[in-house]
């Protein structure tokens, strides 16, 4: 197929990588602008952009599509379908009709569930048992669309991160195979009443509070790693933690209870397994109490 591929960060390379493995035509690749990035602030061109490179692809890498000419310059490819994986910017209804089978989206949820900026957290914060990816039409609503195909993973003890890789490779493998007999897929209208949105994840709610039961906690620190990272504060100083196991143990919410940094909470208590202070490197529980020590009866914040 004609294939204009619409994508930004490392979740939408392997999709991009596998369309053009497949041996479909793809015309052009869209992608948000270079950032400035690193110390040096300087410009970085986003992970698809790169791929897309690295693949002798066009690139195209405009601010908006809301205008007139952009839309032109989009519809004049002549697409039979646009494939977009987290593109970032917002498709008008022009350019969602320009190709012939419309914009297909790779959606890090089992949709109608998670519909919005942050699927994928927010299925690890709420305790879902599984996730997944859903490959629907594109229409005005944001992710209302008619679903394609899904394909379901189990969450575990996944973090973020790593559901992001996971899924990453799952959508690829997904969209590759509704190209390749779009007939059989028929769309299938959502359920609007079982929708549920996913913001995206607010700076002050990855302040770990400890009156939460250990559960809760030791999901948050999944669901928020790598990014933003839970944190708290020890001493005055954030750390961040990135990785913790639910232990049987019981005190005052936030009171550091042994030399093993096992932690109390509202219900329960958590033992970290992978810390982070600002400007250091990510580190076990063993190291880190190497290069800090944290006594017993400590109360975190």
């Amino acid at each position: 197929m004609r294939i204009i591929f619409m994508g930004t960060p490392d979740f939408a390379v392997p999709a991009l990588r596998a369309l053009h493995a497949a041996g479909h035509d793809i015309m052009c690749v869209y992608t948000q602008p270079p950032r400035p990035a690193g110390r040096g602030k300087k410009l970085m061109p986003s992970p698809v952009q790169q791929a897309a490179e690295e693949l002798g692809l066009p690139v195209r890498t405009p601010v908006s599509l809301r205008n007139a000419q952009a839309q032109a310059e989009f519809a004049a490819l002549g697409a039979d379908v646009a494939v977009v994986a987290a593109y970032g910017l917002i498709l008008p209804q022009a350019v969602l009709d320009a190709p012939m089978h419309g914009c297909l989206n790779i959606h890090a949820s089992l949709l109608p569930r998670w519909r919005g900026a942050a699927p994928i957290h927010r299925a690890v914060l709420a305790g879902d048992a599984e996730t997944g990816v859903t490959i629907m039409q594109m229409e005005a609503g944001l992710d209302t669309g008619p679903m394609l195909h899904k394909v379901a993973v189990p969450v575990g003890r996944k973090t973020t991160g790593e559901l992001f890789a996971e899924l990453g490779d799952v959508g690829a493998a997904a969209m590759v195979e509704v190209l390749a007999d779009l007939a059989a897929f028929p769309p299938e209208v959502q359920d609007d009443a079982a929708a549920i949105y996913a913001p995206k994840i607010d700076k002050a709610e990855a302040k770990i509070d400890w009156a939460e039961s250990a559960e809760v906690i030791e999901r948050k620190v999944r669901g928020l790693a790598p990014f933003p990272g839970a944190w708290f504060e020890l001493e005055g100083e954030r750390v961040k933690l990135l990785l913790a196991e639910v232990v049987d143990a019981s005190g005052v919410p936030g009171t550091v209870r042994d030399d093993d940094f096992t932690i109390a909470c509202g219900s329960g208590a958590i033992r970290p397994l992978k810390l982070q202070r600002a400007g250091k490197p990510v580190l076990a529980r063993a190291d880190f109490l190497r290069g800090r020590s944290v006594a017993v009866g400590v109360v975190l914040l």
